[in-house]
């Protein structure tokens, strides 16, 4: 739960999107918020009016140097982050065999490398605070593989790993960790935030090339609000103990649900085979 009424929001990704919706949230409440894009420029509309409360800075994630910087001039005008909400990241799509080494590198440098360099960075204030909620925005794909999207799935697979194992060490210091998951949104994700390795094998046509295909046509037109997503992060971090997992629409829902029951009962069918691989007398 946040330990103020007035709580310091450090968001990252906030010229489009998720960031965007959710740093006006935020600054609407009156509560005070860092709002970050690789161009300032892009977000300093988000602080009009609310300059006293709200501080625009460009940060790219994948730049040590902007990381250290941008949280030291955070921590300087605030004395304290409160909510760290992980956005800034993007998509890439093709299929396995097709994708290009370049952009898988690209890809994990932003959605995973950038993501744990800043999140290091701000440990030390919310471990001082023995406060702090760090949200990280991942996605269904983060628990569900879905044809044309492997290194995207793999990306955020990654962040949900490596939260469990962060919840695990700075859960008893009073600091919470919260994996958002959402479907599909209406952010302009695909036309703005993804990247694509069209796939000619033939063999991949019924696969990742129809939902290659299926990605950029279905733009405009999904279920998910954004704004209502970013009220359902606020609204967790007013909880005492908030969710690890926030699985957000309908369409998501569903199938996180549906995969975990599918994988739960396919563990316990291997049982056996499971428990024959210890020693007899162990």
């Amino acid at each position: 739960m946040a330990s103020t009424d007035s709580p310091v929001w450090f968001i990252t990704g906030c010229s489009t999107g998720f960031g965007r919706d959710l740093a006006r949230l935020v600054l609407d409440r009156g509560w005070r918020a860092i709002v970050t894009a690789r161009d300032a420029a892009r977000v300093e509309d988000l602080t009009e009016g609310a300059e006293d409360r709200a501080l625009a800075l460009a940060l790219d994630v994948t730049d040590q140097a902007q990381i250290d910087a941008a949280v030291e001039a955070a921590h300087a005008r605030f004395g304290r982050i409160d909510v760290l909400v992980n956005n800034a990241g993007y998509g890439y799509q093709s299929s396995v065999e097709e994708g290009e080494e370049v952009e898988i590198r690209a890809q994990f440098d932003a959605n995973v490398f950038g993501l744990f360099a800043l999140t290091r960075a701000m440990l030390p204030i919310m471990r001082a605070q023995r406060a702090g909620n760090i949200i990280n925005i991942t996605s269904v794909a983060g628990l569900v593989g879905f044809p044309s999207s492997g290194y995207y799935a793999a990306s955020k697979h990654a962040v949900e790993g490596w939260s469990d194992a962060l919840k695990a060490e700075v859960g008893p210091l009073g600091i919470n960790v919260t994996c958002v998951e959402p479907g599909p949104f209406r952010t302009d994700w695909a036309g703005r935030s993804l990247r694509q390795t069209p796939s000619t094998i033939a063999d991949y046509a019924e696969t990742a090339a129809r939902r290659l295909a299926g990605t950029r046509a279905a733009s405009g037109t999904q279920a998910g609000d954004p704004v209502r997503a970013g009220e359902a992060m606020i609204a967790l971090t007013q909880r005492a103990d908030p969710p690890r997992h926030l699985v957000l629409g309908k369409w998501g829902y569903d199938a996180v649900v549906e995969r975990l029951k599918a994988r739960l009962a396919e563990i316990e069918g291997e049982r056996d085979a499971s428990l024959a691989a210890d020693f007899p007398d162990a």
